[in-house]
């Protein structure tokens, strides 16, 4: 959802003079972390968008719209969040007070990443209709309803934080000399942050576990019974371990901290040191390009539609490249045969 934390007004051990001297010296290699992820999540979801805007083999029409839905939040992290919170934090003087672009800025983190862990959620919610109800798929998921749920996941989050963009509202803004980005300051309405957070994380990571859980259990019974009757001379590989685990352990490794900074900070009022509160700021981001690894990249079927389409690109763009690289129009039509 919303990786945002504040900064108290004073520190302890050092002056307000050297902390901002502090700050200032870190400046440069913090914009140059974010611009690094920026750059590596819009450069992976674009061959992502490449490949899944066409069709790929083992995959269904709603699982692409699925995956289509995630790869634009995921996109957006790069093409919204980490572009918009560069500006502002090039822009923004330390002695600023918060303003209405801030607002705004803030509103739109906190709607990115909540729409992202609400695709998440979808997702797992799809693949474990897909597994146990097979034969009733096509009736649950219709085109109908996994828009609609599309919709939802795109839709609830900026009703459920347009609050944040309203200067003088609810809830106080301010901008983040620690992680550089425009952020709500939860605990000037406690309240809010823990509903938040019941409507957001906890529902999604409740979904996100149970049905990868069940997916787990169902693939290891069925590989212990494939064992058992010798269906096969050798072991088949443990993809549900492979995909499922790695999934939820970026998962939880990318939103936890964050949202237990903030439960903390909302609550206490107390701040985190500066690089823990920048690194578990931006670390949901990296969730961005992390996605597209572990949806896509780990998928054989994806991989292949990904080398026929760089194949047809270097054909086309650069022939000297494509002959050097082996990339032929032979060998083209061989992949689309398959």
């Amino acid at each position: 959802m919303f990786p945002t934390l504040n900064l108290s007004e004073s520190d302890t051990n050092l002056t307000s003079t050297d902390t901002q001297i502090l700050l200032e010296r870190h400046r440069p290699i913090k914009i140059g972390i974010i611009s690094v992820l920026g750059a590596m999540i819009t450069l992976g979801n674009i061959a992502v968008i490449l490949v899944i805007s066409s069709s790929v083999s083992g995959w269904s029409r709603n699982s692409r719209y699925f995956l289509l839905s995630l790869t634009g939040a995921d996109s957006a992290f790069g093409l919204i969040i980490t572009p918009l919170n560069l500006c502002v934090s090039l822009a923004k003087d330390y002695s600023e007070g918060p303003d209405t672009l801030c607002h705004i800025v803030a509103f739109f983190n906190a709607t990115i990443y909540s729409t992202c862990m609400y695709t998440l959620a979808t997702i797992s919610l799809e693949r474990y209709i897909a597994v146990f109800y097979p034969l009733k798929y096509s009736s649950l998921m219709t085109r109908r309803r996994t828009l609609l749920l599309i919709a939802f996941a795109w839709c609830f989050p900026p009703f459920l934080l347009v609050p944040i963009s309203f200067p003088n509202g609810i809830i106080e803004v301010h901008f983040s000399t620690a992680s550089l980005v425009c952020n709500p300051s939860y605990f000037t309405n406690v309240v809010y942050t823990l509903t938040l957070t019941c409507l957001i994380f906890f529902p999604c990571s409740i979904i996100m576990t149970c049905a990868n859980l069940r997916l787990w259990f169902a693939a290891k019974r069925q590989r212990l019974k494939m064992r058992t009757q010798h269906l096969g001379r050798h072991n088949r590989p443990d993809v549900a371990s492979r995909v499922l685990v790695p999934v939820m352990t970026v998962y939880y490794t990318c939103w936890t901290p964050c949202m237990a900074a903030i439960i903390y900070n909302a609550i206490s009022g107390n701040r985190v040191p500066e690089w823990m509160e920048f690194v578990v700021v931006w670390l949901p981001t990296s969730n961005g390009f992390l996605n597209c690894i572990f949806y896509f990249w780990i998928n054989r079927s994806f991989r292949r539609k990904f080398c026929l389409l760089f194949q047809r690109l270097c054909i086309t763009v650069c022939p000297d490249l494509a002959k050097a690289l082996g990339c032929t129009a032979s060998s083209q039509t061989g992949s689309m045969g398959q």
